[in-house]
Protein backbone atom coordinates (compact mmCIF):
# COMPACT_ATOMS: atom_id res chain seq x y z
CA UNK A 1 0.00 0.00 0.00
CA UNK A 2 2.88 2.40 0.74
CA UNK A 3 4.60 1.84 -2.59
CA UNK A 4 1.62 2.97 -4.73
CA UNK A 5 1.24 6.11 -2.59
CA UNK A 6 4.91 6.93 -3.02
CA UNK A 7 4.60 6.32 -6.76
CA UNK A 8 1.58 8.61 -6.91
CA UNK A 9 3.49 11.31 -5.01
CA UNK A 10 6.45 10.99 -7.37
CA UNK A 11 4.16 11.26 -10.40
CA UNK A 12 2.56 14.41 -8.94
CA UNK A 13 5.98 15.95 -8.28
CA UNK A 14 7.10 15.25 -11.84
CA UNK A 15 3.86 16.68 -13.25
CA UNK A 16 4.36 19.89 -11.24
CA UNK A 17 8.04 20.29 -12.12
CA UNK A 18 9.06 23.62 -13.67
CA UNK A 19 9.93 21.95 -16.97
CA UNK A 20 6.34 20.85 -17.50
CA UNK A 21 4.42 23.41 -15.43
CA UNK A 22 1.87 25.52 -17.26
CA UNK A 23 -0.01 28.59 -16.02
CA UNK A 24 -3.45 27.92 -14.63
CA UNK A 25 -4.93 30.94 -16.43
CA UNK A 26 -4.21 32.84 -19.63
CA UNK A 27 -1.31 35.30 -19.55
CA UNK A 28 -2.61 38.74 -18.50
CA UNK A 29 -2.70 41.41 -21.17
CA UNK A 30 -1.43 44.95 -20.72
CA UNK A 31 -3.43 48.00 -21.80
CA UNK A 32 -1.59 51.31 -22.22
CA UNK A 33 -3.21 53.86 -19.89
CA UNK A 34 -1.02 56.99 -19.87
CA UNK A 35 2.48 58.45 -19.72
CA UNK A 36 3.66 60.58 -16.82
CA UNK A 37 6.42 63.05 -17.67
CA UNK A 38 7.94 63.86 -14.27
CA UNK A 39 10.16 66.95 -14.06
CA UNK A 40 12.84 66.54 -11.41
CA UNK A 41 15.38 68.62 -9.51
CA UNK A 42 19.04 67.61 -9.23
CA UNK A 43 19.59 64.70 -6.81
CA UNK A 44 20.39 65.26 -3.16
CA UNK A 45 23.08 62.74 -2.25
CA UNK A 46 22.86 61.33 1.29
CA UNK A 47 25.73 58.86 1.06
CA UNK A 48 26.01 55.28 2.32
CA UNK A 49 22.87 53.94 4.02
CA UNK A 50 20.40 51.04 3.72
CA UNK A 51 22.87 48.82 1.86
CA UNK A 52 23.84 51.30 -0.84
CA UNK A 53 24.26 54.93 -1.80
CA UNK A 54 21.08 56.78 -0.78
CA UNK A 55 19.72 59.79 -2.65
CA UNK A 56 16.55 61.88 -2.94
CA UNK A 57 15.21 63.49 -6.11
CA UNK A 58 12.53 66.15 -5.70
CA UNK A 59 9.63 66.21 -8.16
CA UNK A 60 9.01 69.72 -9.50
CA UNK A 61 6.04 69.17 -11.84
CA UNK A 62 5.20 67.53 -15.12
CA UNK A 63 2.37 66.31 -17.32
CA UNK A 64 0.13 63.28 -17.78
CA UNK A 65 -1.03 62.32 -21.27
CA UNK A 66 -2.78 59.25 -22.59
CA UNK A 67 -6.06 57.62 -23.52
CA UNK A 68 -7.12 56.94 -19.90
CA UNK A 69 -5.84 60.04 -18.08
CA UNK A 70 -4.59 63.56 -18.76
CA UNK A 71 -3.46 66.20 -16.32
CA UNK A 72 -0.43 67.52 -14.49
CA UNK A 73 2.11 66.35 -11.94
CA UNK A 74 1.94 68.52 -8.84
CA UNK A 75 5.25 69.76 -7.45
CA UNK A 76 6.33 68.58 -4.02
CA UNK A 77 6.72 64.83 -4.28
CA UNK A 78 9.92 62.88 -4.51
CA UNK A 79 11.83 59.76 -5.44
CA UNK A 80 13.88 58.03 -2.74
CA UNK A 81 16.59 55.79 -4.18
CA UNK A 82 19.17 53.34 -2.91
CA UNK A 83 21.88 52.52 -5.45
CA UNK A 84 23.49 49.19 -4.55
CA UNK A 85 26.79 47.80 -5.76
CA UNK A 86 26.32 45.69 -8.87
CA UNK A 87 23.88 48.01 -10.62
CA UNK A 88 20.61 47.54 -8.70
CA UNK A 89 18.74 50.72 -7.75
CA UNK A 90 15.70 50.42 -5.48
CA UNK A 91 13.15 53.18 -6.09
CA UNK A 92 10.23 54.59 -4.13
CA UNK A 93 8.48 57.59 -5.64
CA UNK A 94 5.54 59.38 -4.01
CA UNK A 95 3.75 62.29 -5.63
CA UNK A 96 0.38 63.68 -6.72
CA UNK A 97 -1.30 64.00 -10.09
CA UNK A 98 -4.08 66.43 -10.86
CA UNK A 99 -6.42 65.11 -13.54
CA UNK A 100 -7.84 67.46 -16.17
CA UNK A 101 -11.17 67.47 -14.27
CA UNK A 102 -9.43 68.64 -11.07
CA UNK A 103 -9.32 65.28 -9.26
CA UNK A 104 -6.16 64.85 -7.17
CA UNK A 105 -4.62 61.37 -7.35
CA UNK A 106 -1.91 60.13 -4.99
CA UNK A 107 0.78 57.95 -6.58
CA UNK A 108 3.06 55.49 -4.79
CA UNK A 109 5.46 53.94 -7.25
CA UNK A 110 7.88 51.21 -6.16
CA UNK A 111 10.34 49.64 -8.51
CA UNK A 112 13.84 48.78 -9.60
CA UNK A 113 16.33 49.99 -12.12
CA UNK A 114 19.06 47.53 -13.09
CA UNK A 115 22.10 48.37 -15.18
CA UNK A 116 25.77 47.68 -15.39
CA UNK A 117 27.85 49.66 -12.89
CA UNK A 118 29.07 51.87 -15.76
CA UNK A 119 25.52 52.70 -16.93
CA UNK A 120 24.40 53.24 -13.32
CA UNK A 121 27.25 55.73 -12.91
CA UNK A 122 26.27 57.57 -16.12
CA UNK A 123 22.62 57.75 -14.97
CA UNK A 124 23.70 59.06 -11.56
CA UNK A 125 25.76 61.75 -13.31
CA UNK A 126 22.59 62.76 -15.26
CA UNK A 127 24.06 61.76 -18.61
CA UNK A 128 21.85 60.74 -21.54
CA UNK A 129 21.62 56.93 -21.62
CA UNK A 130 19.69 54.86 -24.15
CA UNK A 131 16.83 53.04 -22.32
CA UNK A 132 17.87 49.75 -23.94
CA UNK A 133 20.95 49.83 -21.67
CA UNK A 134 18.97 49.40 -18.45
CA UNK A 135 15.90 47.72 -16.97
CA UNK A 136 13.54 50.20 -15.23
CA UNK A 137 10.18 48.77 -14.10
CA UNK A 138 7.74 49.85 -11.40
CA UNK A 139 4.38 48.94 -9.89
CA UNK A 140 2.42 52.14 -9.32
CA UNK A 141 -0.61 52.25 -7.02
CA UNK A 142 -3.13 55.06 -6.92
CA UNK A 143 -5.24 56.53 -4.14
CA UNK A 144 -8.20 58.51 -5.41
CA UNK A 145 -11.66 59.50 -4.22
CA UNK A 146 -14.74 57.77 -5.56
CA UNK A 147 -15.75 59.21 -8.89
CA UNK A 148 -14.58 59.16 -12.50
CA UNK A 149 -11.06 57.96 -11.67
CA UNK A 150 -12.08 55.24 -9.20
CA UNK A 151 -11.05 52.67 -11.85
CA UNK A 152 -7.45 53.39 -10.83
CA UNK A 153 -8.10 51.86 -7.39
CA UNK A 154 -9.66 48.79 -8.96
CA UNK A 155 -6.82 47.70 -11.21
CA UNK A 156 -3.21 46.62 -11.00
CA UNK A 157 -0.62 48.56 -12.98
CA UNK A 158 2.92 48.05 -14.20
CA UNK A 159 5.13 50.70 -15.73
CA UNK A 160 8.34 51.18 -17.65
CA UNK A 161 10.55 54.13 -16.83
CA UNK A 162 13.00 56.06 -18.93
CA UNK A 163 15.48 58.33 -17.13
CA UNK A 164 16.40 61.61 -18.81
CA UNK A 165 18.80 64.17 -17.27
CA UNK A 166 15.98 66.50 -16.12
CA UNK A 167 12.91 64.26 -16.13
CA UNK A 168 11.59 60.73 -15.96
CA UNK A 169 9.08 59.27 -18.40
CA UNK A 170 6.81 56.61 -16.93
CA UNK A 171 4.61 54.63 -19.34
CA UNK A 172 1.79 53.14 -17.25
CA UNK A 173 -0.10 49.99 -18.27
CA UNK A 174 -3.22 48.52 -16.69
CA UNK A 175 -3.10 44.75 -16.26
CA UNK A 176 -6.30 43.45 -17.86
Amino acid sequence: MIAPLRLLGLAAAIAASPATAQPSAPTPELEYAFTVKVDVAPPVEMGPADGGKKRFIAITGGTVTGPALTGTVLPGGGDWQVIEEGGLTRLEARYFLKAADGTVIEVTNLGVRVASPEVTDRLAKLQVVDPSEYYFRTTPTFTVTKGPHDWMRRSTFVARGIRKPDRVLVDVYRVK
